[in-house]
Parts: structure tokens; C-alpha cells; sequence
């Protein structure tokens, strides 16, 4: 993942939600959905988003009382940043365990600006 991809999951309402949710302690996508306000097949969605890109992890999985399996979630994020300057986006992510991820995405804006010309003269 990239930094253009890494900032738009962080600033993403839902995620970011979710994140800051299971900073604290782990919870279901269940409780996620019912304390967040978050439809359940959304959630889901940004559960998986998030794993996959590494900034949360199924901590624990329980049994509940009707003997139905649920997945505990908890965020592995501890601090996260979003730098835009110049040409370039960067950010960096410290996770709980005390690693680091950077992310840099260099933008070309002359490119920007001609398909932007290109597109206006079309």
C-alpha cells in the first residue's frame, strides 16, 4: 500500500471510526456497528479493508452463549500522520508494538494539469 491509498483509509469516516474504537480494547464488529452507527455490512467491509492493510487485527475470538464464534477487533495504530507538502504525500503510521511504517506517493502535477488541458480542449 501507498501513501495515497494509506491516507484515503485513515481520513475514511468509517475506518477511521473504527480505529480510534479499538484503540482502548478490542470489540466485536457487532458492538463496532451498533456503537458506531455503522451499517453492519459496512462495517464488515472497512473490518476487512482495515486487516488487510494491516492496521487491525482480529485480537480475540469468542464463543458466545448461543455457540456462535465472534472475532474481537483491535486497532494496531497508535499514531498516525498525513503529511502533504510540495509534490508529495507521506505518511506514517507508529503501531502499538512499537514498529513504524512510511509511506511516500510522489505526485506529478505537471501530468495533472495537461490531462486537465487535454480534457478541457476535447
Amino acid at each position: 500500500m501507498h501513501a495515497l491509498e494509506t491516507s484515503r483509509l485513515l481520513t475514511d469516516e468509517y475506518s477511521a471510526r473504527i480505529l480510534l474504537a479499538t484503540m482502548t480494547k478490542p470489540r466485536s464488529a457487532f458492538e463496532l456497528s451498533e456503537s458506531l452507527g455503522i451499517p453492519i455490512a459496512a462495517c464488515y467491509r472497512k473490518i476487512h479493508s482495515l486487516e488487510k492493510a494491516g492496521l487491525l487485527i482480529c485480537a480475540e475470538r469468542r464463543l458466545t452463549q448461543a455457540g456462535k464464534r465472534i472475532s474481537l477487533y483491535q486497532s494496531r495504530v497508535r499514531i498516525a500522520q498525513i503529511i502533504f507538502e510540495r509534490n508529495r504525500i507521506r505518511a506514517r503510521i507508529e503501531m502499538n508494538d512499537g514498529t513504524t511504517e512510511n509511506y511516500n506517493y510522489d505526485f506529478d502535477f505537471t501530468a495533472l494539469v495537461k490531462e486537465c488541458i487535454h480534457a478541457e480542449n476535447s
